[in-house]
């Protein structure tokens, strides 16, 4: 089972598109560790997951 699951996650802001289409799998008890250049998409993305925002489509689960 998984700690996270994000399916198809999109966010848009207007028109400007920050995250499209993504999805990964955190599993329990892994070390995980987000990797990018500036303006990818890591702190929407984490901000998504500790649901300070919601994504425009898509679906987020926990602990399954």
């Amino acid at each position: 089972m998984s700690l996270i699951e994000c399916k198809d996650i999109c966010k848009n802001f207007g028109e400007k598109v920050a995250l499209d289409h993504v999805s990964l799998e955190i599993p329990k008890g892994q070390i995980f560790g987000l990797l990018g250049p500036n303006g990818a998409g890591k702190s929407t993305l984490l901000k998504l997951l500790s649901r300070v925002t919601g994504p425009t489509s898509g679906t987020i689960c926990y602990n399954g």
